[in-house]
């Protein structure tokens, strides 16, 4: 399948309808948002379940293995780091992600693999991440069995991104992303399917928006329950 018939690119997730926000759920406390608290917690994770462990398959191939890094920068209030994909990729172009990709042969773990991708990306040293663990395993609507590894991130790092992969990086509050108030769900049909997925539009101060949804998104609803879970 070329990148022009990818049926990803024929798909506008902005058109689709908010069905619900989760107005009644609590964010996550702002205790649990302080840095000690939260390598703490993600070091040593208690019991918890994920609330979605994967999307509507759209693509008949394969599965494949990947990793991402889930880049939690160490600033006074944590951000998370993001990127936009090129727009001519052929897997999930234009969209919000975070830096990771493909299992390689010699990659010796998924946590080898997210530093790998994370640094040939964006140029993120991996000397500058500290990892704090991992999440469930997810697959996406093309088929990637998706290892989150989730990383403390210097604030100070160096970022050159590959302009044939990355359109931009930015960095989102982790209290923002962890208020289900900005949590949508959204539902609606795509070739015959109801389909339905998490997003988190963020606008960042200069008033640019950036359309978080899909499988990072989803993988941060799983952060929000992982931060809320208790021992």
């Amino acid at each position: 399948m070329s990148a022009s018939d990818s049926p990803l690119l024929k798909f506008d997730p902005r058109q689709i309808p908010v069905v619900r926000r989760d107005l009644g759920l609590p964010p996550v406390p702002p205790e649990r948002l302080r840095p000690d608290w939260l390598k703490a917690h993600l070091m040593d994770q208690p019991a918890w379940q994920p609330e979605q462990s994967q999307d509507l398959r759209l693509v008949d191939r394969a599965p494949r293995h990947a990793a991402v890094l889930v880049p939690i920068v160490a600033r006074a209030e944590p951000t998370i780091l993001l990127t936009q994909r090129a727009a001519h990729l052929r897997h999930h172009p234009g969209q919000i992600s975070f830096p990771g990709g493909a299992t390689e042969p010699t990659d010796a773990s998924p946590v080898a693999t997210a530093l790998r991708e994370a640094q040939e990306e964006i140029g993120l040293d991996p000397g500058q991440v500290q990892v704090l663990g991992t999440m469930p395993l997810y697959t996406t609507a093309t088929q990637f069995q998706v290892h989150p590894v989730l990383g403390w991130v210097t604030p100070d790092a160096d970022l050159r991104w590959d302009p044939g992969e990355v359109e931009s990086a930015f960095e989102v509050p982790l209290s923002f992303l962890m208020d289900p108030r900005h949590h949508e769900r959204r539902e609606g049909q795509h070739e015959g399917l109801t389909r339905g997925f998490f997003a988190m539009p963020w606008q960042e101060p200069g008033g640019q928006e950036r359309f978080i949804w899909g499988a990072t998104a989803a993988m941060l609803r799983n952060l929000y329950r992982l931060l809320l879970a208790s021992r």
